[in-house]
């Protein structure tokens, strides 16, 4: 299975962490480590709400 999709499963609820963590293979210790957004993917996510981002012209 896609770790990709474990992770998006546990973040939507449907799986627990200690099952997120069974199904990708690492200890349960070590997920959290693996579900902290790095840098890059907290820069390019964009605003929380899915909507763009306002602009001012001033």
């Amino acid at each position: 299975m896609d770790k990709r999709k474990v992770i998006d499963a546990y973040r939507r609820g449907f799986l627990t962490l200690q099952e997120c963590a069974q199904v990708l293979g690492v200890e349960k210790t070590h997920i959290v480590d693996l579900l902290e957004p790095t840098s890059a993917e907290a820069s390019s996510a964009g605003p929380s709400d899915g909507q763009p981002a306002a602009t001012t012209n001033s």
